[in-house]
């Protein structure tokens, strides 16, 4: 096991700076503020440290916007942008064919389910981002679209199945795993 952090992952840099520590993307990140290192201003940065740590679970932290004068910000991946639906389609098609290799799911489901999420999907929401997307904007762009019932429910299903498989590993994240 590891040593567990005193400081909550924020510590003090120097006089006027408050250091953070932390991972994202599956690196460690240190990025700094110009804030002089107070008891006040560290409990504050800690509780900040929290909130960043849950929009990371959850997908949503954009880097960038919570620390725009980073001085390696070229480096961080995506430059720390919250994920876009383009990127839950490419993760959830990734999962379809591990599945399709261990013959758990048909190579024609598996087609199938790229054509509509390609044909259909992408161009619509692909570069929106995940969270950012509401059901009244699905429920409009569905109803526009001229399909029969059939291709209605079958396209519907497609969408429902890459965006909760993306939730439940939002919400697995975010729970506490027992030791």
């Amino acid at each position: 096991m590891g040593k567990k952090s005193r400081t909550g992952g924020a510590t003090a840099a120097g006089r006027y700076r408050i250091r953070f520590d932390f991972m994202f993307e599956g690196r460690r990140i240190r990025p700094s503020v110009l804030r002089a290192p107070t008891d006040i201003n560290m409990r504050r940065a800690r509780e900040q440290l929290i909130g960043i740590k849950e929009r990371i679970a959850a997908g949503t932290f954009s880097f960038a916007d919570e620390f725009p004068n980073f001085r390696d910000l070229k480096s961080v991946p995506d430059f720390g942008s919250p994920k876009t639906c383009g990127q839950v389609f490419d993760a959830f098609l990734a999962h379809c064919e591990s599945r399709m290799v261990k013959d758990d799911m048909a190579p024609i489901t598996v087609s199938s389910y790229r054509r509509v999420l390609n044909a259909f999907w992408r161009p619509k929401i692909g570069e929106i981002p995940f969270l950012g997307i509401r059901y009244s904007m699905l429920v409009r762009i569905a109803d526009e679209a001229p399909w029969s019932k059939k291709t209605y429910n079958n396209a519907i299903s497609v969408l429902r199945r890459a965006f909760s498989l993306d939730t439940e590993i939002i919400s697995s994240a975010m729970t506490p795993q027992s030791a």
